[in-house]
């Protein structure tokens, strides 16, 4: 296992339960693996939208059992730290942007990540973008931030599923190895793999989007496209480095 990250801060910011196993579980496995402290925040709470009207009661323990459910797949790549914001499933458009920004800007002000990882500005779902814009506006890049990297990770079944424009297209510019192993049997795609197996109500059957046969077969793509058997690829946000 060769050593691309050691003891450094992270912070993955998903809008809903799956969505931070689906973009970047495997490079949450290697952070973890490499000594990183993995942080997740969850933003909104899942199922809710399933309902013609939010009702939090009618879904109260379906919601206990996904945030459950949450730990467990965490737990599977490495990451014992799962935070949820609680925002209202598929409707955080109803929600004032300072609101979001708010819960990540503490989350920040708590553990202080170096790199940051959430969704693309370009996904159809507007949990993901309203997630990415409040993102942004909480690394706004000041003398005293802790964040050096933030990363944009593609989810299937939301990442390319927008009308296609010049400017919402993913563009893979970063990748990260799948292939590396993180315990004697496993590598990172392994892991990525059986932490969706725990969000199995949550996935789908191929040739459905958010199935586990297409996030292997975009694993393969996103991998060979650089010369790797498998990778998560993202799109570069900011990169701070010193040489």
């Amino acid at each position: 296992m060769t050593s691309y990250f050691r003891d450094r801060s992270v912070l993955v910011v998903a809008a809903h339960p799956d969505d931070e196993i689906l973009g970047c579980g495997g490079t949450i496995a290697l952070h973890a693996a490499h000594g990183d402290k993995v942080t997740t925040l969850i933003l909104a709470e899942g199922l809710t939208s399933r309902s013609v009207k939010r009702d939090i009661q009618e879904w109260e323990e379906e919601l206990g059992q996904l945030k459950e459910t949450a730990r467990r797949a965490g737990e599977v790549v490495g990451c014992r730290d799962v935070r949820f914001g609680g925002f209202p499933d598929n409707r955080m458009d109803s929600v004032d942007l300072l609101d979001v920004v708010k819960v990540i800007e503490g989350v920040i002000d708590d553990i202080r990540p170096e790199i940051i990882y959430t969704h693309h500005y370009g996904d159809l779902n507007i949990d993901h973008r309203i997630t990415h814009e409040a993102v942004m506006t909480a690394v706004r890049p000041l003398p005293s931030s802790s964040v050096k990297q933030i990363l944009f990770f593609e989810v299937p079944s939301a990442t390319g599923w927008n009308t296609p424009t010049a400017f919402n297209t993913f563009i893979p510019q970063y990748f990260v190895n799948l292939s590396e192993k993180v315990n004697d049997t496993e590598n990172a795609l392994d892991l990525k793999v059986r932490a969706l197996d725990v969000y199995s109500k949550e996935m789908r059957q191929y040739p459905h989007y958010r199935s586990i046969d297409v996030v292997k077969y975009l694993a393969y793509i996103r991998g060979s496209s650089v010369g790797l058997f498998s990778a998560e690829a993202f799109q570069i946000g900011r990169m701070v480095k010193w040489l």
